[in-house]
């Protein structure tokens, strides 16, 4: 599967905002230059570069493809996964003010070059087991419709592809079990059981214990998977 592509397209598909609207460019060069102490008012100037005057305390997909172009990070790169956890941020695609002063106040970091610098902290964030976990339970919230409880299963296999891609060897046999199941959206109480499912059990499957608490899905997972490779599924 293309991840970039799909992550990516994420950033721009609920958006709401009129296709005649643009982000004001007038970038300020004076920005990439970081001064010791955090400025608030700096920082909410910094915001109005991104949102546009129709919606002056909202950043919509157009304004934060234009901050990640700016910030030299490609949406789907998980720093900004981890950044939107930091502010808060409810929908993918939207920071408003609010989030925006929320994170990188935290983040201290009221100018690009300030926000470049902490890049590698907010992907060490990510070594951390609990700062992960809450990351990984943030994204489903983050990236589902808000209209819907569950989160489709393109969407799921993109932001899994971003969390999970480098630590699960079973993720792309999950993703071939998705593909041909009858599971066309993932609630929250199946996406967590994903994490829980790719530390806790081994790639043989042999201590995955059958009479345990895991959802229904991820049975049949291991039985397909089984199956797949040519073993008894009969415990």
């Amino acid at each position: 599967m293309d991840l970039g592509e799909d992550v990516s397209s994420m950033f721009g598909k609920r958006s709401k905002t009129n296709s005649n609207s643009t982000v004001n460019r007038s970038r300020t060069k004076g920005m990439e230059e970081a001064p010791t102490s955090f400025n608030q008012k700096k920082c909410i100037a910094w915001f109005r570069q991104y949102s546009t005057p129709n919606n002056a305390d909202t950043i919509g997909p157009e304004g934060v493809e234009a901050f990640c172009r700016d910030l030299n990070v490609e949406p789907e790169n998980i720093a900004l996964l981890v950044l939107s956890w930091k502010m808060g941020a409810k929908q993918m695609g939207f920071f408003t003010l609010q989030e925006w002063l929320l994170g990188l106040t935290d983040l201290q970091c009221d100018s690009l070059a300030k926000l470049q610098g902490k890049l590698n902290y907010l992907h060490s964030l990510l070594l951390d087991s609990s700062n992960f976990k809450s990351i990984y339970r943030y994204a489903f919230d983050f990236s589902r419709d808000k209209d819907q409880r569950s989160l489709d299963v393109e969407t799921a296999k993109a932001m899994l592809g971003l969390l999970l891609g480098r630590q699960w060897s079973l993720l792309n046999s999950f993703f071939q079990f998705l593909d041909q199941s009858r599971y066309r959206v993932l609630n929250k109480d199946q996406w967590c059981n994903v994490l829980e499912f790719s530390r806790a059990v081994d790639v043989d499957l042999k201590n995955y214990d059958v009479d345990g608490a895991w959802p229904v899905m991820l049975d049949e997972f291991v039985e397909w998977l089984k199956v797949t490779r040519g073993e008894s599924i009969i415990q």
